[in-house]
């Protein structure tokens, strides 16, 4: 309430002049000037929104996820995450003409978010929003500012629409310079058979073809960020079908109960997204499935490491199937050694690996150059993610536990682990808020929510989906069995992919404007140039042989006494200049005609 701290005290005003008002009941003259003054305040109060503040800030409070029993916190007990939201919080109760949010949807649960998107879309304010969320980008805006490589570029619609531009402009972009650099190299080739040819008038033509060479213009390579960074999670070996099995589990902190009777039945390559409102143990769970994969020394070493990770459950049972390894990300709790170098922390970790095969892997997550020499205390949260993640690829497990393996990194690098992760032959149990991220490699969804899971076999979509739908049986996901409609897991994307696919194919068909047959006739007509080039080379490349020849005969002395021969040898030294003339000519002619048929 402190930035509408003027409403608070208008509305203490309006209470001691109704206070008046009661005091002076009977003396009409005194009465007047209050109810002058009361009457223009109350109007301005209503103006300005004073009898909806409250009710604004308890609603803006509860959509950030703050219950009714933390208004009366003091915020120097609050956590960092709290603090961000209630700052966020003062910035939306402000409604601003123009708001500036730097990645608000961090320290949100999904609710939360959904939530601010709700709030943000009503908004009749301008928002500018930097943001690696890319779920939150498309329910939200309608443009999209790229800063790419250090240059700009604005594209209009949401952040899949700007995504596909995107690449459609990379591929122009590549496209335009790959016929630059043809260009290029057919005028450097040119210019060099002009040369070669060594005649006044081939030479003159090489000239003014080299003039037209340093006017062209140089189209810059396009910058590929996606090429510079390739994730693949290879398990060492595969393990049994049955993965993990865990039933009635249940844990409570301090008489608060995080969850209770809770079962889990994972399948081998099964990418299983556990969701729900911060607090409600998904941590916790992952922490438990990690320490009993320690007492049965199943975990990746760097897993056993750090002793606050142990956490047994108050009840339940858990087993590990066949041949089942497991590594643990934990953003938070990264082991990493402070006073290493990025170099030392894989060197160390994995002795057997050469220089070169650790420099490779460090390039793979952008550490390249002197970057590889950065101590780990001087990176970011990012940087640290990202050195993290190339340790767990190598411990080579076929389970792998993640806890908000998105915190942190770029937009670029999620996509990059998305696909890793898609592509991954092992199986995946992770804990993340980013729904972009969920929607493209999750095959199983589990929502925990007051105390218990709920179970959906899909992506976030189909989450979604299901959640909207009033026949769809909770009771029955809980159990593990899905509804008759349930399709199985894969199968909407799989569905989803192939109408993609199918839309592409007409796209492109309506995109072609030459029928096969046009096509193949300009197919033919080029192939004809070559052929007829290539033969006035020939051509060429024979006659300047026998005139190279007869300058060589000319010099013999019984040639040189020889006048008739002479005479014949020079009668034919003329005629092959001037068929040489009309070749150079002619080869000229058919290579800008080539040129051209190129360049259309």
């Amino acid at each position: 309430m402190k930035s509408k701290e003027s409403l608070s005290k208008m509305e203490d005003e309006l209470r001691s002049l109704e206070a008046k008002m009661r005091l002076h009941s009977d003396n009409e003259f005194a009465l007047n000037d209050v109810y002058k003054r009361y009457s223009d305040l109350s109007h301005r109060f209503e103006s300005e929104g004073g009898y909806a503040v409250k009710s604004n800030v308890v609603g803006i409070l509860k959509g950030l996820g703050f219950g009714e029993d933390e208004f009366d916190k003091k915020v120097s007990v609050l956590s960092g995450g709290q603090k961000t939201r209630l700052m966020l919080s003062k910035l939306l109760i402000d409604a601003p003409e123009l708001l500036i949010l730097d990645e608000p949807t961090n320290h949100l649960d999904i609710a939360s978010v959904s939530w601010l998107e709700t709030y943000i879309k009503n908004l009749r304010t301008a928002v500018i929003i930097v943001s690696h969320d890319r779920y939150f980008l498309d329910r939200i805006v309608n443009k999209v500012f790229d800063i790419d490589n250090t240059k700009g570029r604005l594209y209009t619609g949401t952040y899949t629409q700007f995504s596909e531009k995107k690449a459609l402009l990379r591929k122009d972009m590549m496209k335009a310079w790959m016929n630059n650099q043809a260009a290029i190299k057919h005028q450097e080739e040119v210019i060099e058979k002009l040369r070669r040819f060594n005649r006044e008038k081939s030479i003159k033509r090489a000239r003014s073809r080299e003039k037209v060479l340093d006017k062209m213009e140089r189209v810059e390579k396009p910058f590929n960020a996606d090429d510079a960074m390739k994730l693949h999670f290879t398990p060492y070996r595969t393990s049994g079908n049955d993965v993990l099995f865990a039933e009635n589990l249940s844990k409570s902190f301090n008489g608060k109960t995080l969850f209770e009777g809770v079962s889990l039945d994972v399948k081998r390559k099964e990418k299983l997204c556990i969701i729900g409102p911060n607090g409600t143990g998904k941590t916790t769970l992952l922490k438990i499935l990690n320490t009993r994969a320690i007492e049965e020394g199943i975990a990746s070493s760097e897993s056993s490491q750090v002793s606050e990770r142990h956490c047994d459950p108050d009840s339940g049972d858990i087993e590990f199937g066949t041949r089942v390894e497991i590594a643990y990300y934990d953003q938070e709790h990264q082991v990493l050694d402070p006073e290493n170098t990025c170099f030392d922390e894989i060197s160390d970790a994995y002795p057997y690996m050469n220089n070169t095969e650790i420099r490779n892997l460090l390039a793979s997550f952008l550490f390249t150059g002197d970057a590889v020499f950065k101590q780990v205390k001087e990176l970011s949260g990012g940087e640290r993610g990202r050195l993290s993640l190339a340790k767990r690829m190598l411990t080579q497990a076929n389970l792998l536990l993640l806890d908000e393996p998105t915190n942190h990194l770029d937009i670029t690098s999620r996509e990059i682990l998305e696909e890793a992760v898609r592509n991954y032959e092992g199986t995946v149990i992770c804990v993340s808020h980013d729904r972009y991220f969920i929607n493209k490699t999750a095959t199983r969804i589990l929502e925990l929510n007051n105390h218990s899971f709920i179970n959906y076999i899909g992506n976030y979509d189909y989450y979604l989906e299901k959640k909207a739908d009033p026949d769809f049986d909770p009771l029955k996901s809980i159990s593990g069995e899905a509804s008759k409609s349930t399709p199985a897991p894969g199968a909407v994307a799989d569905n989803k992919k192939a109408d993609e696919l199918k839309e592409y194919m007409r796209k492109e068909n309506e995109r072609r404007e030459l029928s096969y047959e046009e096509q193949k006739e300009r197919r033919t007509a080029r192939q004809k140039l070559t052929t007829s080039l290539k033969a006035v080379e020939k051509e060429i490349e024979r006659l300047e042989q026998e005139d190279g020849e007869i300058d060589e005969l000319m010099t013999h002395p019984e040639i040189a006494t020889n006048s008739a021969k002479l005479n014949e040898l020079t009668k034919r030294k003329n005629e092959i200049a001037e068929v040489l003339t009309a070749d150079y000519e002619k080869w000229e002619t058919i290579s800008m005609e080539i040129e051209e048929f190129d360049n259309e």
